[in-house]
């Protein structure tokens, strides 16, 4: 089943773009990633699936049902941390987690306690009183108190320590291996690398590639160094070969094909060293924005 299904899904602010034809399902019990830098249109997709704005065509649908029609009933059962969050400044954490948990049937007060032990979050302090890094974990407190089925993370990390980051992430699986489903906005790509299950890459408010973390990796482009004497740039320049650069005797590049056309062109040189390996997502990610 899939809980998330964008269906060219477009947003203009104006004539200003913000999403265009975004097309992409999230599956029942993934970690989908969404990555591309400040200003690709992550936000925006998010905000437009919640229904916060309305789209300019196109649909999308969340729990089967559509997102603008049926939005009050969606957004239930799930949880969403925003990128920027704005509170009740002169209230107390622990009134602010009650105001919220109010909005749901049931009680949620060990819930939020379990939640504020776990991100060390002070629930006796003021709001205008907490640093960038509390508000955050008082979002992330506030995002998972329900137990929703679905959690939107947009830039969740934002002002969290390394500790608190790797707390976070725990907390994330713990809840993705009760069932829920992630769908998790970054720029940070080591996050997304080591968190999702398949990731979606947005350029200009347009999806590029969306494709399993492993198979992003390891069946797309070879990375390869290669060094020796008189090596030739020209001899490389062919196709399936991209970020070709030389510098001291040494030629890099990414490869996408038959790894039997480098080798034919390597034979005629005496070579010192060669290294083929996976790239990085980050290194994919920066190729699709080149």
């Amino acid at each position: 089943m899939n809980i998330i299904e964008a269906n060219n899904l477009t947003k203009y602010y104006g004539k200003s773009k913000g999403i265009e034809n975004v097309n992409f399902t999230v599956k029942e019990g993934e970690i989908f990633g969404f990555i591309g830098p400040n200003g690709a249109g992550k936000s925006t997709t998010i905000r437009t699936l919640l229904g916060l704005i309305f789209p300019t065509s196109g649909s999308a649908t969340i729990f089967g049902k559509d997102c603008i029609e049926k939005g009050h009933e969606v957004r239930r059962d799930i949880g969403y941390l925003p990128s920027e969050m704005f509170f009740y400044y002169k209230m107390k954490v622990w009134d602010l987690l009650k105001y919220s948990a109010s909005f749901f049937e049931g009680d949620y007060s060990h819930r939020i306690e379990m939640l504020a032990e776990t991100m060390e979050l002070d629930l006796t302090r003021k709001i205008e009183d907490l640093s960038y890094g509390n508000k955050k974990k008082v979002g992330i407190v506030q995002g998972l108190l329900h137990s929703p089925k679905l959690i939107m993370l947009d830039e969740p990390t934002g002002g969290l320590d390394p500790l608190m980051q790797k707390k976070f992430f725990q907390l994330i699986r713990e809840e993705n291996q009760k069932g829920a489903t992630i769908f998790f906005s970054s720029h940070i790509l080591s996050e997304v690398q080591h968190l999702c299950h398949r990731v979606a890459i947005i350029k200009e408010g347009s999806i590029i590639q969306v494709e399993d973390i492993s198979t992003l990796q390891k069946n797309n482009y070879k990375k390869i160094m290669l060094k020796g004497e008189n090596l030739s740039k020209k001899s490389f320049n062919f196709e399936g070969i991209t970020n070709l650069t030389m510098e001291d005797h040494t030629l890099r590049f990414f490869f996408k094909g038959d790894i039997n056309q480098v080798k034919e062109k390597i034979q005629p040189y005496k070579v010192e060293d060669l290294l083929i390996e996976d790239p990085t997502l980050e290194e994919i990610f920066m190729h699709y924005y080149e």
